[in-house]
Protein backbone atom coordinates (compact mmCIF):
# COMPACT_ATOMS: atom_id res chain seq x y z
CA UNK A 1 0.00 0.00 0.00
CA UNK A 2 1.33 3.26 -1.27
CA UNK A 3 1.28 6.07 1.75
CA UNK A 4 2.20 8.79 -0.34
CA UNK A 5 -0.05 11.82 -1.06
CA UNK A 6 -0.79 11.31 -5.01
CA UNK A 7 1.84 14.14 -7.06
CA UNK A 8 -1.12 16.30 -7.81
CA UNK A 9 -1.86 16.53 -4.16
CA UNK A 10 1.42 17.61 -3.22
CA UNK A 11 2.17 19.78 -6.17
CA UNK A 12 -1.20 21.75 -4.83
CA UNK A 13 -0.03 22.09 -1.60
CA UNK A 14 3.12 23.79 -2.59
CA UNK A 15 1.32 25.99 -5.43
CA UNK A 16 -1.20 26.97 -2.18
CA UNK A 17 2.40 27.80 -0.15
CA UNK A 18 3.31 29.76 -2.74
CA UNK A 19 0.21 31.63 -3.06
CA UNK A 20 -0.50 32.51 0.67
CA UNK A 21 3.12 34.26 1.13
CA UNK A 22 2.22 36.24 -2.50
CA UNK A 23 -0.99 37.12 -2.16
CA UNK A 24 -2.67 36.12 1.16
CA UNK A 25 0.12 36.92 3.77
CA UNK A 26 0.98 40.42 2.60
CA UNK A 27 -3.07 41.10 2.39
CA UNK A 28 -3.23 40.34 6.35
CA UNK A 29 -0.69 42.50 7.22
CA UNK A 30 -1.96 45.51 5.43
CA UNK A 31 -4.16 48.16 6.98
CA UNK A 32 -3.57 47.06 10.48
CA UNK A 33 -5.63 43.92 9.34
CA UNK A 34 -3.70 41.92 11.96
CA UNK A 35 -5.97 42.83 14.53
CA UNK A 36 -7.93 40.14 13.38
CA UNK A 37 -5.56 37.12 13.86
CA UNK A 38 -3.75 38.56 16.87
CA UNK A 39 -4.83 39.26 20.71
CA UNK A 40 -7.31 41.58 19.72
CA UNK A 41 -8.98 38.89 17.10
CA UNK A 42 -12.32 38.45 19.22
CA UNK A 43 -13.29 42.17 19.60
CA UNK A 44 -12.17 43.00 16.03
CA UNK A 45 -14.38 40.43 14.53
CA UNK A 46 -17.20 40.83 16.99
CA UNK A 47 -20.02 43.76 16.65
CA UNK A 48 -20.81 43.34 20.82
CA UNK A 49 -23.46 46.21 20.58
CA UNK A 50 -25.07 44.25 17.23
CA UNK A 51 -26.18 41.22 18.31
CA UNK A 52 -22.78 39.60 18.58
CA UNK A 53 -22.61 39.36 14.79
CA UNK A 54 -19.97 39.31 13.09
CA UNK A 55 -18.08 42.63 11.85
CA UNK A 56 -18.53 44.08 8.33
CA UNK A 57 -15.29 45.28 7.76
CA UNK A 58 -14.01 41.03 9.10
CA UNK A 59 -16.15 39.70 6.41
CA UNK A 60 -15.43 41.59 3.51
CA UNK A 61 -11.44 40.88 4.08
CA UNK A 62 -12.73 37.05 4.24
CA UNK A 63 -14.49 37.40 1.35
CA UNK A 64 -11.63 39.55 -0.93
CA UNK A 65 -8.78 36.54 0.34
CA UNK A 66 -11.63 34.16 -1.29
CA UNK A 67 -11.83 36.32 -4.53
CA UNK A 68 -8.14 36.47 -5.22
CA UNK A 69 -8.23 32.52 -4.21
CA UNK A 70 -10.95 32.22 -6.70
CA UNK A 71 -9.12 33.67 -9.38
CA UNK A 72 -6.13 32.59 -9.35
CA UNK A 73 -7.80 28.81 -9.42
CA UNK A 74 -7.71 27.41 -5.63
CA UNK A 75 -11.28 28.44 -4.57
CA UNK A 76 -13.60 25.87 -6.35
CA UNK A 77 -10.33 23.10 -6.44
CA UNK A 78 -12.66 20.31 -4.93
CA UNK A 79 -16.02 20.89 -7.63
CA UNK A 80 -16.30 19.60 -10.40
CA UNK A 81 -15.32 20.76 -13.69
CA UNK A 82 -18.44 21.84 -14.98
CA UNK A 83 -18.32 24.33 -12.15
CA UNK A 84 -15.04 25.64 -12.64
CA UNK A 85 -13.26 23.42 -10.01
CA UNK A 86 -10.53 20.77 -10.34
CA UNK A 87 -12.73 17.61 -9.60
CA UNK A 88 -11.04 17.35 -6.04
CA UNK A 89 -10.99 14.16 -4.89
CA UNK A 90 -11.80 13.40 -1.05
CA UNK A 91 -8.04 12.31 -0.40
CA UNK A 92 -7.04 15.53 -1.62
CA UNK A 93 -9.64 18.16 0.72
CA UNK A 94 -8.13 16.10 3.60
CA UNK A 95 -4.58 16.80 3.10
CA UNK A 96 -5.35 20.28 1.84
CA UNK A 97 -7.41 20.99 5.05
CA UNK A 98 -4.46 19.45 6.87
CA UNK A 99 -2.33 21.77 5.63
CA UNK A 100 -3.98 24.30 6.16
CA UNK A 101 -4.90 24.30 9.33
CA UNK A 102 -1.19 22.89 10.50
CA UNK A 103 0.34 26.78 9.13
CA UNK A 104 -1.80 27.86 12.05
CA UNK A 105 -3.90 31.31 12.41
CA UNK A 106 -4.26 33.09 9.26
CA UNK A 107 -6.11 34.34 6.32
CA UNK A 108 -5.73 31.55 4.47
CA UNK A 109 -8.06 29.53 6.61
CA UNK A 110 -9.59 30.35 9.49
CA UNK A 111 -12.83 27.94 10.58
CA UNK A 112 -15.01 29.67 12.74
CA UNK A 113 -17.04 30.09 9.79
CA UNK A 114 -15.65 27.89 7.16
CA UNK A 115 -13.30 30.28 5.65
CA UNK A 116 -10.65 28.98 3.86
CA UNK A 117 -8.77 29.90 0.37
CA UNK A 118 -9.88 26.18 -1.08
CA UNK A 119 -13.65 26.45 -0.33
CA UNK A 120 -15.31 23.67 1.46
CA UNK A 121 -18.47 24.17 -0.98
CA UNK A 122 -20.88 21.63 0.30
CA UNK A 123 -23.74 23.63 0.11
CA UNK A 124 -22.72 23.91 -3.62
CA UNK A 125 -21.86 19.93 -3.91
CA UNK A 126 -25.96 19.30 -2.37
CA UNK A 127 -27.19 21.60 -5.08
CA UNK A 128 -25.35 19.76 -7.74
CA UNK A 129 -26.63 16.41 -6.47
CA UNK A 130 -30.01 17.05 -5.53
CA UNK A 131 -31.18 20.37 -6.89
CA UNK A 132 -33.49 20.77 -9.74
CA UNK A 133 -32.05 23.05 -12.79
CA UNK A 134 -33.72 25.61 -11.46
CA UNK A 135 -32.13 25.43 -8.17
CA UNK A 136 -28.83 25.49 -9.55
CA UNK A 137 -29.32 27.99 -11.98
CA UNK A 138 -30.39 30.65 -9.05
CA UNK A 139 -28.20 29.76 -6.19
CA UNK A 140 -24.93 28.10 -7.38
CA UNK A 141 -22.46 30.61 -8.85
CA UNK A 142 -24.07 33.00 -6.25
CA UNK A 143 -23.12 30.89 -3.34
CA UNK A 144 -19.56 30.59 -4.81
CA UNK A 145 -19.14 34.24 -5.12
CA UNK A 146 -20.71 34.82 -1.96
CA UNK A 147 -23.45 36.86 -3.89
CA UNK A 148 -25.74 34.52 -2.13
CA UNK A 149 -25.62 32.98 1.42
CA UNK A 150 -27.95 30.07 2.50
CA UNK A 151 -28.45 28.51 6.14
CA UNK A 152 -29.23 25.20 7.40
CA UNK A 153 -31.90 24.76 9.75
CA UNK A 154 -31.49 20.92 10.71
CA UNK A 155 -30.96 21.22 14.62
CA UNK A 156 -34.19 22.42 17.07
CA UNK A 157 -34.63 23.92 20.73
CA UNK A 158 -35.34 20.03 21.63
CA UNK A 159 -33.57 18.25 19.21
CA UNK A 160 -29.85 18.09 17.87
CA UNK A 161 -28.33 14.97 16.64
CA UNK A 162 -31.99 13.49 16.81
CA UNK A 163 -33.02 14.73 13.42
CA UNK A 164 -35.79 11.98 12.83
CA UNK A 165 -37.50 13.47 16.20
CA UNK A 166 -37.98 17.11 14.42
CA UNK A 167 -40.86 18.80 15.54
CA UNK A 168 -41.36 21.42 12.68
CA UNK A 169 -43.45 20.54 9.81
CA UNK A 170 -45.12 21.56 6.69
CA UNK A 171 -47.90 20.74 5.30
CA UNK A 172 -49.24 20.99 1.57
CA UNK A 173 -52.14 23.38 1.42
CA UNK A 174 -52.86 23.21 -2.60
CA UNK A 175 -50.04 24.38 -4.47
CA UNK A 176 -47.98 25.82 -1.70
CA UNK A 177 -46.29 24.26 1.77
CA UNK A 178 -46.95 25.56 5.12
CA UNK A 179 -43.96 25.48 7.98
CA UNK A 180 -44.14 25.87 11.41
CA UNK A 181 -41.69 24.51 14.18
CA UNK A 182 -38.37 26.55 15.28
CA UNK A 183 -34.53 25.97 14.43
CA UNK A 184 -31.78 26.47 16.73
CA UNK A 185 -28.01 27.18 16.08
CA UNK A 186 -29.07 28.34 12.43
CA UNK A 187 -26.05 29.06 10.93
CA UNK A 188 -25.12 31.96 8.64
CA UNK A 189 -28.58 33.14 8.55
CA UNK A 190 -27.45 37.27 8.77
CA UNK A 191 -25.90 37.49 5.47
CA UNK A 192 -28.59 34.59 4.14
CA UNK A 193 -31.24 35.08 1.20
CA UNK A 194 -32.48 31.29 2.04
CA UNK A 195 -32.35 29.00 5.07
CA UNK A 196 -32.53 24.89 3.61
CA UNK A 197 -35.36 23.78 6.63
CA UNK A 198 -35.94 20.39 7.50
CA UNK A 199 -39.44 19.37 8.53
CA UNK A 200 -41.60 16.54 9.01
CA UNK A 201 -44.20 15.74 5.95
CA UNK A 202 -45.39 12.50 6.52
CA UNK A 203 -44.56 9.68 9.09
CA UNK A 204 -44.33 9.33 12.48
CA UNK A 205 -41.70 10.90 15.27
CA UNK A 206 -38.10 8.57 15.09
CA UNK A 207 -39.07 7.39 11.20
CA UNK A 208 -36.11 8.34 8.62
CA UNK A 209 -38.67 8.60 5.70
CA UNK A 210 -40.85 11.12 5.97
CA UNK A 211 -38.66 14.40 6.54
CA UNK A 212 -38.31 16.84 3.52
CA UNK A 213 -35.91 19.77 3.21
CA UNK A 214 -37.11 23.51 1.73
CA UNK A 215 -35.44 26.56 0.50
CA UNK A 216 -37.15 29.20 2.29
CA UNK A 217 -36.54 32.78 1.51
CA UNK A 218 -35.34 34.94 4.84
CA UNK A 219 -37.53 37.56 3.89
CA UNK A 220 -40.89 35.05 4.30
CA UNK A 221 -43.30 35.98 6.17
CA UNK A 222 -43.43 34.39 9.03
CA UNK A 223 -39.95 33.40 9.05
CA UNK A 224 -38.34 35.07 12.21
CA UNK A 225 -34.45 35.71 13.97
CA UNK A 226 -35.56 36.36 17.76
CA UNK A 227 -31.70 36.35 18.82
CA UNK A 228 -28.33 34.86 17.84
CA UNK A 229 -26.87 32.85 20.30
CA UNK A 230 -23.63 34.00 22.01
CA UNK A 231 -21.07 30.96 21.69
CA UNK A 232 -17.58 30.20 23.12
CA UNK A 233 -15.85 31.57 20.13
CA UNK A 234 -17.02 34.68 18.75
CA UNK A 235 -18.80 36.24 16.72
CA UNK A 236 -21.40 34.34 16.71
CA UNK A 237 -23.74 33.42 13.15
CA UNK A 238 -25.85 31.28 15.18
CA UNK A 239 -29.55 32.07 15.12
CA UNK A 240 -32.45 31.24 17.39
CA UNK A 241 -35.41 31.04 14.28
CA UNK A 242 -38.66 31.07 14.72
CA UNK A 243 -40.89 30.34 11.66
CA UNK A 244 -45.06 30.39 11.88
CA UNK A 245 -47.12 30.39 9.03
CA UNK A 246 -43.88 30.41 6.73
CA UNK A 247 -46.05 29.72 3.03
CA UNK A 248 -43.42 28.35 -0.15
CA UNK A 249 -43.99 27.18 -2.86
CA UNK A 250 -43.85 23.28 -4.06
CA UNK A 251 -40.42 24.05 -5.98
CA UNK A 252 -38.84 24.84 -2.91
CA UNK A 253 -38.69 21.26 -2.17
CA UNK A 254 -35.19 20.46 -1.73
CA UNK A 255 -34.35 16.90 -3.21
CA UNK A 256 -37.16 14.45 -3.40
CA UNK A 257 -40.16 14.75 -0.69
CA UNK A 258 -39.67 12.93 2.48
CA UNK A 259 -36.21 12.08 1.55
CA UNK A 260 -34.27 14.63 3.48
CA UNK A 261 -32.44 12.83 5.76
CA UNK A 262 -30.01 11.57 2.14
CA UNK A 263 -29.36 15.53 2.42
CA UNK A 264 -28.62 15.79 6.00
CA UNK A 265 -26.44 12.89 5.60
CA UNK A 266 -24.62 13.95 2.37
CA UNK A 267 -24.32 16.99 4.35
CA UNK A 268 -22.80 15.97 7.68
CA UNK A 269 -20.48 13.24 5.83
CA UNK A 270 -18.52 15.69 3.68
CA UNK A 271 -17.99 17.47 6.63
CA UNK A 272 -16.64 15.15 8.86
CA UNK A 273 -13.91 13.95 7.79
CA UNK A 274 -13.20 17.38 6.86
CA UNK A 275 -13.19 18.49 9.80
CA UNK A 276 -11.54 15.61 11.31
CA UNK A 277 -8.46 16.98 8.88
CA UNK A 278 -8.28 20.34 9.95
CA UNK A 279 -8.11 19.09 14.34
CA UNK A 280 -5.42 16.94 12.90
CA UNK A 281 -3.77 20.08 11.04
CA UNK A 282 -4.41 22.21 14.25
CA UNK A 283 -3.30 19.41 16.84
CA UNK A 284 -0.13 19.17 15.01
CA UNK A 285 0.70 23.18 14.96
CA UNK A 286 0.21 23.08 18.87
CA UNK A 287 2.62 19.99 19.35
CA UNK A 288 5.21 21.11 17.19
CA UNK A 289 4.83 24.78 18.62
CA UNK A 290 5.23 23.34 22.03
CA UNK A 291 8.25 21.06 21.41
CA UNK A 292 9.69 24.13 20.28
CA UNK A 293 9.32 25.88 23.27
CA UNK A 294 10.49 23.05 25.58
CA UNK A 295 13.40 23.19 23.75
CA UNK A 296 13.66 27.42 24.00
CA UNK A 297 12.48 27.82 27.42
CA UNK A 298 14.36 26.67 30.99
CA UNK A 299 13.42 26.17 34.24
CA UNK A 300 15.75 25.40 36.99
CA UNK A 301 19.04 25.86 34.44
CA UNK A 302 17.41 22.94 31.81
CA UNK A 303 15.16 23.00 28.82
CA UNK A 304 11.57 22.00 29.58
CA UNK A 305 12.12 19.27 26.61
CA UNK A 306 14.71 17.86 29.21
CA UNK A 307 12.16 16.63 31.66
CA UNK A 308 9.62 13.50 31.35
CA UNK A 309 6.92 15.43 32.31
CA UNK A 310 6.95 17.45 29.01
CA UNK A 311 8.12 15.01 26.95
CA UNK A 312 5.40 11.81 27.13
CA UNK A 313 2.33 14.05 26.78
CA UNK A 314 3.40 15.59 23.83
CA UNK A 315 4.86 12.10 22.26
CA UNK A 316 1.32 10.57 22.90
CA UNK A 317 -0.30 13.68 21.02
CA UNK A 318 2.51 13.10 18.45
CA UNK A 319 2.00 9.70 18.08
CA UNK A 320 -2.15 9.63 18.10
CA UNK A 321 -2.01 12.80 15.15
CA UNK A 322 0.49 10.11 13.06
CA UNK A 323 -2.47 7.31 13.58
CA UNK A 324 -5.17 9.84 12.69
CA UNK A 325 -3.67 10.77 10.05
CA UNK A 326 -3.37 7.61 8.38
CA UNK A 327 -6.97 6.39 8.99
CA UNK A 328 -8.20 10.05 7.55
CA UNK A 329 -6.37 9.62 4.05
CA UNK A 330 -7.68 5.34 4.10
CA UNK A 331 -10.81 6.65 4.95
CA UNK A 332 -11.23 9.80 2.34
CA UNK A 333 -9.51 7.63 -0.31
CA UNK A 334 -12.31 5.00 0.44
CA UNK A 335 -14.75 7.81 0.38
CA UNK A 336 -13.58 8.57 -3.73
CA UNK A 337 -13.96 4.86 -4.51
CA UNK A 338 -17.54 5.35 -3.06
CA UNK A 339 -18.37 7.77 -5.24
CA UNK A 340 -16.43 6.81 -7.92
CA UNK A 341 -18.94 3.92 -8.09
CA UNK A 342 -22.05 5.66 -7.34
CA UNK A 343 -23.09 4.31 -4.00
CA UNK A 344 -23.53 5.91 -1.17
CA UNK A 345 -20.96 7.00 1.46
CA UNK A 346 -23.40 5.62 4.42
CA UNK A 347 -21.50 2.46 3.89
CA UNK A 348 -18.23 3.97 5.75
CA UNK A 349 -20.39 6.21 7.70
CA UNK A 350 -18.48 4.41 10.89
CA UNK A 351 -15.27 5.06 9.69
CA UNK A 352 -16.10 8.50 9.04
CA UNK A 353 -17.10 8.89 12.54
CA UNK A 354 -14.12 7.54 14.09
CA UNK A 355 -12.07 10.17 12.11
CA UNK A 356 -14.35 12.99 13.57
CA UNK A 357 -14.79 11.81 17.25
CA UNK A 358 -10.73 11.45 17.67
CA UNK A 359 -9.71 14.11 16.09
CA UNK A 360 -11.82 16.40 17.24
CA UNK A 361 -10.78 15.22 21.08
CA UNK A 362 -6.91 15.25 20.09
CA UNK A 363 -7.10 19.03 18.49
CA UNK A 364 -8.63 20.31 21.74
CA UNK A 365 -5.90 17.80 24.09
CA UNK A 366 -3.42 19.46 21.92
CA UNK A 367 -4.17 22.93 22.14
CA UNK A 368 -4.86 21.85 26.19
CA UNK A 369 -1.29 20.57 26.55
CA UNK A 370 0.21 23.58 24.44
CA UNK A 371 -1.36 26.30 26.83
CA UNK A 372 0.52 24.54 29.77
CA UNK A 373 3.70 24.05 27.74
CA UNK A 374 3.61 27.64 27.36
CA UNK A 375 2.32 28.64 30.80
CA UNK A 376 1.28 32.21 31.71
CA UNK A 377 1.59 32.85 27.72
CA UNK A 378 -0.24 30.01 26.33
CA UNK A 379 -2.75 31.01 28.83
CA UNK A 380 -3.17 34.91 27.44
CA UNK A 381 -4.79 36.17 24.03
CA UNK A 382 -1.37 36.77 22.21
CA UNK A 383 -1.07 32.97 21.79
CA UNK A 384 -3.21 31.20 19.27
CA UNK A 385 -4.14 28.33 21.54
CA UNK A 386 -7.15 28.95 23.52
CA UNK A 387 -9.15 30.24 20.38
CA UNK A 388 -7.98 26.80 18.95
CA UNK A 389 -9.15 25.33 21.49
CA UNK A 390 -12.66 27.33 21.62
CA UNK A 391 -12.81 26.72 17.77
CA UNK A 392 -12.66 22.96 17.56
CA UNK A 393 -14.43 22.14 21.06
CA UNK A 394 -17.76 22.87 19.17
CA UNK A 395 -16.78 20.55 16.86
CA UNK A 396 -17.26 17.58 19.58
CA UNK A 397 -20.64 18.57 19.53
CA UNK A 398 -21.71 19.97 16.25
CA UNK A 399 -23.19 18.34 13.48
CA UNK A 400 -23.74 14.97 15.46
CA UNK A 401 -21.94 14.86 18.89
CA UNK A 402 -19.11 12.52 19.62
CA UNK A 403 -21.72 10.37 21.41
CA UNK A 404 -23.61 10.21 18.28
CA UNK A 405 -20.05 9.00 16.74
CA UNK A 406 -19.29 6.41 19.07
CA UNK A 407 -22.78 5.03 18.83
CA UNK A 408 -22.38 4.78 14.74
CA UNK A 409 -18.94 3.15 15.73
CA UNK A 410 -20.72 0.67 18.03
CA UNK A 411 -23.53 0.01 15.88
CA UNK A 412 -21.30 -1.18 13.33
CA UNK A 413 -18.90 -3.22 15.84
CA UNK A 414 -22.16 -5.13 17.11
CA UNK A 415 -24.12 -5.70 14.13
CA UNK A 416 -27.06 -3.06 14.84
CA UNK A 417 -26.74 -1.13 11.58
Amino acid sequence: MDFDLPDDVVTLLADLDRFIDAEIAPLEEADDNRRFFDHRREWARTDFEGGGLPRPEWEELLAEARRRADAAGFYRWSLPAGLGGRDGSELGMAAVREHLAHRGLGLHNDLQNEHSIVGNLVFVQLLHRFGTPAQREEFVEPLITGERGLGFGLSEPGHGSDATWLETTAERRGGEWVINGAKRWNTGIHTASHDLVFARTSGEPGSAKGLTAFLVPTDAPGFEVPFYWWTFNMPTDHAEVVLRDVRVPDDAVFGAEGEALDVAQTFVHENRIRQAASGVGAAQYCIDRSAVRAREHATFGRPLATRQAVQWPLVELHTEAEMLRTLIHKTASQLDDIHARGEAAVSIGHRVSMCNYRANRLVCDAADRAMQIHGGLGYSRHEPFEHIYRHHRRYRITEGTEEIQIRRVAGQLFGFL
